[in-house]
């Protein structure tokens, strides 16, 4: 029985593995001939967006191919080759080869992005003579250059990890500016958020955000409404360090897209953070929602000012604000909790003396009841009762340490007495 279930049981997990998601770079992890795609993949964070689709088909490039396409490049640039290499459709190689018509438009992550002009985010695919498939950009004038080399893995019909033998490429694409030359209070204006950049221009926090561009930096602005909303503290009664380190809460040390706090777990540190624990915050996601919860307040990611690896510029709609440095006021959710015992010593504080006095009695009445006596005894007080019956208990009481069949004989002995005297009374008559 153990022999059948087992393969039906192997069977069931495969079969459910794909809906539970994927790791590309875990995948290509066991591939070291993918090691430098792997890596730039993690670097651009485009593996966090190929994860959080369903059904993928990432074409991949091995080391020597790759570390062309990356040389003298930017990572801006880099990640747009590696977008334009993610297909948003399956293909495994019989169903490359039965293209109907011989050829086909797909589209690529490159596509979603909003950034490709016109059809320059799909890719064709064509299969030519002698059964090679080859790829090629939809922009006008590219050429079928990269073509099929084999499969690497596949988990039908949600992952296809397919080699090809060369970068898919169109003019400009490469050509995306380097995020370190953004004009970072220009950027936050348009988008809305002018309270916060002159906030970071006056404290000097600005340079600070811009030195670290060229590393990692994720942003979360809030806009001007998140200054008006009610209940928002007063930032002019913080101390210089305090403003700094508030404003260096909105930010983190590394790039992080929004694609990629989605799947973060635990809690994030900030450029305030000093160690464990301290200027944290939490990220919660629902569907394609993302929010941050700091522990007094929460904020929801609104939009994408700048995604440019390895910057990243995100809008929030309220300001983010430490428990730190604002967990004293907003904290009356702690003050139940501690006052829920309360009111139990409270009371036995007020009546000490009444309490111990009226449970002692009922503790001496649970011993254990005094032995059943004859149903004569448990009459009410009132009721009639002969001459003879009373004389007859009080010897029946009088008898009762002698053992109960002693006590037995006497009361039969009285019964008989008693009914000798009634025959005696009636004969007289």
């Amino acid at each position: 029985m153990a022999s059948l279930l087992l393969p039906l049981l192997f069977a069931f997990v495969v079969w459910v593995s794909p809906a539970e998601g994927h790791n590309i770079t875990a995948i290509l992890d066991g591939f070291p001939e993918y090691s430098v795609y792997n890596s730039y993949l993690s670097r651009t964070k485009v593996c966090d967006e190929i994860n959080s689709r369903e059904t993928v088909t990432c074409l991949v490039l091995p080391n020597a191919a790759m570390s062309a396409l990356a040389a003298k490049q930017s990572l801006a640039g880099i990640k747009n080759a590696l977008r334009l290499l993610t297909l948003l459709d399956y293909f495994d190689p019989q169903k490359l080869h039965d293209i109907p018509r011989g050829t086909t438009l797909t589209t690529t992550l490159y596509q979603t992005t909003g950034n490709a002009p016109g059809n320059s985010g799909f890719v064709n695919i064509t299969n030519l003579r002698g059964g090679r498939v080859a790829f090629a950009a939809a922009a006008p004038g590219s050429k079928l250059d990269s073509s099929y080399a084999k499969t690497v893995r596949e988990v039908p019909y949600n992952l296809s990890v397919l080699e090809i033998s060369a970068p898919i490429v169109f003019p400009g694409l490469l050509d995306a500016p380097s995020a370190a030359s953004s004009n970072l209070t220009a950027l936050l204006e348009k988008a809305g958020c002018k309270t916060f950049a002159s906030f970071l221009a006056s404290s000097g926090v600005l340079k600070i955000f811009q030195s670290a561009m060229d590393k990692g930096l994720t942003l979360f602005a809030p806009n001007d409404e998140a200054f008006k909303a009610p209940g928002v503290p007063d930032l002019k009664s913080l101390s210089s360090a305090e403003l700094v380190t508030l404003l260096q809460y909105h930010a983190l040390p590394t790039y992080t897209p929004k694609s990629s706090l989605k799947t973060t777990k635990g809690r994030i540190a900030t450029m305030a953070s000093t160690g464990a624990g301290k200027y944290d915050f939490s990220v919660v996601s629902e569907g394609d929602d993302v929010s941050l919860n700091t522990g007094v307040d929460t904020s929801r990611v609104a939009s994408t000012v700048l995604d440019d690896t390895p910057v990243c510029v995100l809008t929030v709609d309220n300001l983010l604000l430490p428990s730190e440095l604002f967990g004293g006021a907003p904290s009356p959710a702690p003050a139940p909790a501690a006052l829920t015992p309360s009111p139990a010593p409270a009371a036995a504080k007020e009546a000490p003396a009444p309490a111990p006095k009226s449970k002692a009695p009922k503790r001496r009445h649970r011993s254990p009841p005094a032995p059943p006596t004859p149903a004569s005894e448990a009459a009410p007080a009132g009721s009639p009762q002969s001459a003879a019956d009373k004389v007859a208990d009080e010897k029946s009481a009088a008898v009762r340490p002698l053992g109960t069949l002693a006590a037995a004989a006497a009361v039969s002995a009285l019964v008989l007495l008693q009914s000798c005297e009634r025959s005696f009374y009636w004969s007289t008559l």
